[in-house]
């Protein structure tokens, strides 16, 4: 199946409905649109509902923490990199990155609850994990272009 990208996209393709979220059609400038709407969800709600607890020390964030046994170290650590990847979602050249990262997070944020609170709200990491999962497919070509701006600079 060949991509359709903004300078390769044709009438033909767009008429077959080989459709991905880079061409120029109108069906892609939604996707597009789409896309970045969830990215901005994604990074309103990593950083105001689950960064922003931990990093004022809530005490429901304290409690949970100290239950893990992981302290106010872990909990702040967890929020900053959680605010770090809030803000990355919305960078075109980390957008991919972030969202990898973020479902790394949330691996582990999954492991947690398994084995810690005995499965309680489990099923949340799991489902932030799917649109993670789409943003880093979608944006792949931004870790590419990433990729060679490193190289540039080193």
């Amino acid at each position: 199946m060949s991509e359709i990208t903004a300078s390769g996209a044709s009438a033909t393709d767009a008429a077959s409905g080989t459709v991905i979220a880079e061409s120029a059609t109108p069906r892609g400038r939604r996707a597009r649109a789409a896309l970045f709407g969830l990215q901005v969800l994604l990074a309103l709600f990593y950083a105001i509902a689950s960064a922003l607890p931990k990093l004022i020390a809530h005490s429901s964030a304290v409690e949970s923490f100290d239950t893990i046994g992981w302290g106010s170290t872990g909990m702040y650590t967890i929020g900053v990199l959680e605010l770090a990847g809030a803000v990355a979602l919305l960078i075109p050249a980390l957008q991919s990155v972030a969202a990898m990262a973020l479902g790394a997070l949330m691996v582990g944020a999954f492991v947690v609850q398994l084995t810690s609170f005995d499965g309680e709200n489990a099923a949340t990491p799991l489902i932030l994990i799917v649109p993670l999962a789409l943003i880093a497919w979608a944006r792949r070509r931004h870790s590419a272009d990433l990729l060679r701006l490193v190289r540039r600079q080193a």
